[in-house]
């Protein structure tokens, strides 16, 4: 009896992004967890000109290793550009789905098979989120906890949509979403930009379906949260409201 054809390993045709900027600390364990439960995906580290020297390390990675890739920008460009460029860079190389990911192990590769089956399963979008059961955060204080409620509620209401963690970073498409989303006009550059996303994919009619996850605030590094990016998301939810009409978004099976 002849062999049959050999499986292909489990994250096969996915490419996960995950914008750097001084993460050398954490970017060598965030590399061994995802290849721990995905050793068939790829990984590519969008760079911007971290001074601890990141870059770099990533570079030594990808040397050794044929999974990770790496793309080097002249600074700090922001977090929505760095997943742009990465993701139009990549829509012809033959990926199936593409993931956000943060660098500092906020962001729990252990969840991703998990993430990947709601896409395998026919989502279109998938929000690793914070807000159903079966998710939650890890390490804030009260205030924090308050901010990211209230924010995601603000853009809830004003965006009319059912999608409860619209600011997750943790989030995967298809190519197709991708595709429809259209990823050349996008106006949000900071957190604001997962707003977006996550508004466009459901004007679009594509299915988006939250997956529980549990949220770790960053032990190693500081946070990249700042005024002018909660200044942004606050103005452009009206933006988006304004410049995509007021029509409700298409829900699943309408």
């Amino acid at each position: 009896m002849e062999p049959g054809p050999e499986a292909e390993p489990l994250g096969a045709g996915v490419l996960i992004v995950t914008p750097t900027y001084n993460e050398r600390e954490t970017l060598p364990r965030l590399l061994e967890a995802v290849f721990g439960v995905l050793p068939g995906a790829h990984v590519c580290v969008v760079d911007d000109a971290s001074p601890d020297g990141t870059g770099e390390l990533a570079e030594s990675f990808a040397a050794r290793d044929p999974r990770v890739r790496v793309m080097h920008r002249r600074g700090k460009l922001g977090l929505g550009t760095a997943y742009v460029d990465a993701f139009l860079a990549h829509l012809d190389a033959g990926y199936r789905c593409f993931f956000e990911m943060d660098a500092d192990l906020s962001h729990d590769p252990g969840h991703l098979p998990a993430m990947l089956a709601a896409l395998d399963a026919g989502a279109d979008v998938v929000v690793g989120s914070r807000a159903v059961p079966g998710g939650g955060v890890e390490g804030w204080g009260p205030l924090r906890r308050f901010v990211s409620r209230g924010g995601s509620r603000y853009a809830r209401v004003i965006l009319g949509v059912d999608v409860r963690d619209l600011t997750t970073g943790y989030k995967g498409y298809t190519r197709r979403a991708l595709e429809r989303i259209d990823l050349g006009t996008l106006r949000s550059n900071g957190y604001s930009f997962q707003i977006e996303t996550t508004y466009r994919a459901l004007h679009a009619g594509l299915r988006v379906v939250e997956v529980p996850i549990w949220f770790i605030d960053r032990r190693v590094g500081q946070s990249k949260m700042s005024p002018a990016i909660f200044a942004e998301a606050v103005v452009m939810v009206w933006r988006l409201r304004l410049g995509l009409g007021t029509r409700r978004p298409r829900r699943e099976g309408e």
